[in-house]
C-alpha cells in the first residue's frame, strides 16, 4: 500500500494545479446541485415495525386530517380570567388568523374544545397541518408569530409547542468556535501560520462537499438534521486530523534534508498508510449502524461515513497537492514570540526524538508499567459506574432553555393542566362504527391506573381518535409503563366493542424508538468489533494489538458515557452548561459506540504503527514503545484536542440533543488519546514486549502485508533524496518567516 500511496502523492504533488482544480470543480458542483435540490432535513423519527409506526401509517390510509404534524398554542394570562370577554374576543381572533395559515387544515378554539384550566388562567389550542413535520414548510411556521398578534396585544401570553414551532435564531456559530481553537492549537503545534492553515482548508473541501450531498439527498429521503450535525463534526475533526499526520511526517522529512516532492510522497507512504487503515476503521463502524434496521440511524450513519471517506480523499490527493504549493515553506517556523517555541521541538523529532517531552513521558510510562496500567483502569472504571442509572429517551421540550417558546409552553401547560397534558397519547380504535363503541373504548381506558382522562376525538371511517391523557410527563418512566400497561390490556379493553386498538402518538414513538434501539445495541457493537478487529488484525498482522485495542476502547467509551450520565442526567454542572436534566438520548450510545470505536483505532493505528516502525528497524520492544511513543505523542495529543474543540464547540449550540453529542465525543477523544492510547497503550506494550508482534506462521503465507508501516517504501527508496519535481521557491533553504 505505502508504495501505491507514494506514487499517488508525488503525482498529485506535480500535477498540483490540475488537482486543486479538479477539487474546486468538485465543491462548485456539489453547491450547485444541493442549491437545485431545494433538500432539507427533518427531525423526525420513524422506525418500521412498531406499534407507534402502525398507528401512525393506519391513520395517514383512513383518517388524513388528523395525520399532520400538530402546533400546540399556549394562550395564558399572568393576572385575571382567560374567559374573560376581552381575552376570549382576542383568542377567537388569534384562532381565525391561524386557521388561514397556508397548510394549515384546523384550528382548535381551546374554549370551544374545553381546554382551560382550572384556575382560569391557561387555555390550550391546537394546530394542525397537512403534511407530517418534515414537509411544513418554513414560511408556513414564520407565519405563526404574527397571527397570535391579536391575542398578545390584548395582553395574553402565547407560547408554541408540539413537533412544529417558531424557533429562536441560532447565536454564535459552534462550528466557527471549534475551527478558532483549532487554528490555535495547529499554530501552537507546528510553529507556523501557514501549516496551521493547510490541514483546515483542506478539510474544509471535503465537509463542504459532503454538506452539499447530504441537502442533496435530503431532497429525495429522508434524512435526520441531527444527521448534519454528526458529518460536520467528524468531516472538520477527521479532516484536519488525517491532514495534520500528514503534515507532520512531511515536514519531518524536510527537515531531515529529502526534497519535498520526494518528502510528500514518503509522507503518503508511511503516515498515509495510517490514515487510510484509521479512516477504514471509522468507516466501519459508521456503516455498522445500518445493522440497527433503523432508517435514520442508516442514513445518518452512511451521511457520517461519505464526510469520513471524502476527508480520506482529500488528506491523499489535495493535501500532496498543497504541499507542491507550498513547497519549504510548508516546514519553516514563525518568529512570532508564542509560536517560535516549536521550532526547537520540530527539529528536534525529526533529528533526536529521544529528546522529545513525549519520549520523556514514555519512558516515565514504561518504567511504571504496571502502576500506571492498574491505576489507570481502576480511574476509568469508576467514572463507567454512572452508567448504571442510564436511562435511555427522547429528551422533550422540558431539556431546551427557556429561552425557548416551546420549554415555556411545556412549563406552563404542567403548571397549569398536569404533566400528562404534555405527552398525551393517541389510541387509534380500528373497526369502529359507532361512537358508543369509541368511548366504551374510552372509558374502559380511563380506569386504567395512570390515566388522568380520556376522550373521543373523533369518530369517522371506521375508527375512532382517542386521546389518552397520562398522570407524568412524557418522559417519566411511570408513562412509559403505562404504554406498555395499555398494549398488555389490550384484549381486556378491547372485550365487548369488536376494536382493534394501537397505541401512537409522538410520546409512544419516543417510547418504541428507545426500546428499539436499546435491543438493536448488542447486535451492532459486536458487529462492528468483529469487522473493526479483522481490520486491525490485518494491519498490524497480530492478534494481540487489535484485543488490546477493543478493550481500551471499551474503557474509553465507558468513561465517556458515564461523564455524559453524570453531566445530563444527573445535572451535573447543568448551570455551568445551560442544561437541564433529562434522559440520555436513545440513540446517543450507538452513535457514540460506532463513532468513538472508529476514533479510538485512528489513535490506536498511528501510535502503535509507529511503535511497530521502531521495532522493526531495533528489535528492541521496549525501547520501540518509548521512542514510538515519543515521535507520535506530539502529534496525537494536537489532533485529540483539535477533535475534541470541535466536538466542545457544539456544547454551545441550542438543541440539547447536540449539546450531549458534542460533550459525549470531547470526553471520549480526550480519554481515550490522552488516558487510554499515550497512557495505557504504551504500558501494556511495554509489558508485553516482543510478544504483542506474534502472529502464527500460516498468518505470513496467507494474509497480504499492507506495509502499513512503510518498511519495504523505505528499503526501495534508501536515503535518497531527489531533486526534481520542486516548485520554483524550493531551492531557499528552510529558514524561519512571520
Amino acid at each position: 500500500m505505502s508504495t501505491y500511496l507514494y506514487r499517488l502523492a508525488r503525482w498529485c504533488f506535480r500535477n498540483r494545479w490540475k488537482t486543486l482544480a479538479a477539487w474546486v470543480a468538485v465543491v462548485l458542483a456539489a453547491v450547485v446541485i444541493a442549491g437545485v435540490s431545494g433538500g432539507k432535513t427533518n427531525d423526525a423519527l420513524t422506525i418500521p415495525g412498531t406499534e407507534a409506526q402502525q398507528a401512525a401509517t393506519l391513520l395517514k390510509d383512513r383518517l388524513p386530517a388528523a395525520s399532520g404534524a400538530s402546533t400546540q398554542v399556549v394562550f395564558a394570562v399572568k393576572d385575571g380570567d382567560i374567559t374573560s370577554a376581552a381575552h376570549q374576543a382576542a383568542i377567537d381572533r388569534a384562532v381565525t388568523a391561524l386557521g388561514k395559515v397556508s397548510q394549515v387544515t384546523s384550528a382548535t378554539n381551546p374554549f370551544q374544545a374545553g381546554a382551560v384550566s382550572p384556575d382560569k388562567r391557561v387555555a390550550l389550542g391546537s394546530v394542525t397541518y397537512n403534511a407530517q413535520a418534515a414537509e411544513v414548510r418554513t414560511s408556513t411556521v414564520d407565519q405563526l408569530e404574527p397571527a397570535v398578534s391579536a391575542a398578545r396585544d390584548a395582553g395574553v401570553q402565547v407560547e408554541f409547542g408540539g413537533a412544529v414551532y417558531p424557533k429562536a435564531a441560532v447565536g454564535a456559530n459552534s462550528e466557527a468556535i471549534g475551527i478558532a481553537v483549532a487554528l490555535v492549537i495547529l499554530c501552537l503545534t507546528f510553529g507556523s501560520l501557514v501549516a496551521a492553515g493547510l490541514p483546515i482548508i483542506t478539510a474544509f473541501f471535503g465537509l463542504i462537499t459532503t454538506m452539499m450531498g447530504i441537502t442533496a439527498l435530503a431532497a429525495v429521503t429522508d434524512i435526520a438534521s441531527s444527521a448534519t450535525s454528526v458529518a460536520t463534526m467528524l468531516g472538520l475533526s477527521c479532516g484536519i486530523d488525517y491532514a495534520v499526520f500528514i503534515l507532520a511526517r512531511y515536514r519531518s522529512y524536510l527537515l531531515e534534508g529529502h526534497e519535498p516532492g520526494d518528502a510528500a510522497g514518503r509522507a503518503a507512504g508511511t503516515a498515509g498508510s495510517s490514515v487510510v487503515f484509521a479512516a477504514l476503521s471509522v468507516i466501519i463502524a459508521l456503516c455498522g449502524l445500518s445493522v440497527v434496521g433503523i432508517p435514520f440511524l442508516t442514513t445518518m450513519g452512511l451521511a457520517a461515513a461519505a464526510t469520513v471517506a471524502l476527508a480520506l480523499l482529500v488528506a491523499l490527493t489535495l493535501v500532496p497537492a498543497a504541499f507542491g504549493v507550498l513547497g519549504r515553506r510548508a516546514a519553516r517556523f514563525s518568529r512570532l514570540p508564542l509560536l517560535r517555541r516549536a521550532a526547537p521541538a520540530g527539529r528536534t523529532a525529526a533529528t533526536d526524538p529521544d529528546r522529545l517531552a513525549g519520549t520523556r513521558w514514555a519512558r516515565w510510562v514504561v518504567r511504571r508499567r504496571i502502576p500506571v496500567l492498574v491505576i489507570g483502569v481502576l480511574a476509568l472504571g469508576v467514572l463507567t459506574v454512572p452508567v448504571a442509572s442510564m436511562d435511555l429517551g427522547i429528551p422533550g421540550s422540558n431539556s431546551l432553555s427557556t429561552s425557548d417558546t416551546s420549554r415555556r409552553a411545556y412549563d406552563l401547560t404542567t403548571a397549569h393542566f398536569g404533566p400528562g397534558y404534555n405527552g398525551a397519547l393517541t389510541v387509534v380504535a380500528d373497526d369502529v362504527t359507532t361512537s358508543g363503541q369509541a368511548q366504551r373504548v374510552s372509558d374502559a381506558i380511563s380506569k386504567v391506573p395512570g390515566v388522568a382522562s380520556s376522550s373521543v376525538a373523533v369518530t369517522t371511517n371506521d375508527i375512532a381518535l382517542i386521546n389518552v391523557v397520562p398522570t407524568t410527563g412524557p418522559n417519566d418512566p411511570a408513562t412509559t409503563d403505562l404504554v406498555h400497561h395499555i398494549r398488555d390490556q389490550r384484549t381486556a379493553l378491547e372485550a365487548g366493542t369488536g376494536a382493534h386498538l394501537l397505541v401512537g402518538g409522538l410520546t409512544a414513538t419516543n417510547i418504541d424508538v428507545s426500546a428499539k434501539l436499546g435491543g438493536a445495541l448488542p447486535i451492532f457493537l459486536f458487529t462492528v468489533v468483529a469487522l473493526a478487529f479483522v481490520l486491525l488484525t490485518f494491519a498490524f498482522r497480530t492478534i494481540i494489538v487489535p484485543i488490546k485495542s477493543i478493550i481500551g476502547f471499551l474503557l474509553s467509551a465507558g468513561a465517556a458515557f458515564g461523564a455524559q450520565v453524570a453531566v445530563f442526567q444527573w445535572g451535573w454542572g447543568k448551570s455551568l452548561l445551560g442544561i437541564e436534566p433529562t434522559q440520555t438520548l436513545s440513540f446517543l450510545p450507538v452513535i457514540l459506540l460506532a463513532i468513538m470505536f472508529g476514533l479510538s483505532s485512528d489513535y490506536e493505528v498511528f501510535v502503535v504503527s509507529r511503535i511497530k516502525e521502531q521495532f522493526t528497524r531495533t528489535g528492541d520492544a521496549r525501547r520501540a514503545v518509548t521512542l514510538g511513543t515519543g515521535q507520535s505523542a506530539r502529534v496525537v495529543s494536537a489532533a485529540a484536542l483539535i477533535m475534541a474543540s470541535i466536538f466542545v464547540s457544539f456544547v454551545f449550540a441550542p438543541e440539547p440533543t447536540i449539546k450531549e453529542i458534542g460533550f459525549s465525543f470531547a470526553v471520549g477523544v480526550l480519554v481515550d488519546a490522552f488516558v487510554v492510547r499515550l497512557t495505557l497503550v504504551p504500558a501494556a506494550m511495554a509489558v508485553l514486549g516482543a510478544k504483542a508482534w506474534y502472529h502464527p506462521r500460516w498468518f505470513s503465507r496467507y494474509v497480504p502485508d499492507p506495509d502499513i508501516e512503510g518498511e519495504r517504501l523505505d528499503d526501495k527508496l534508501g536515503d535518497d533524496k531527489p531533486s526534481d519535481d520542486r516548485p520554483g521557491d524550493e531551492k531557499h533553504r528552510l529558514t524561519t518567516h512571520v
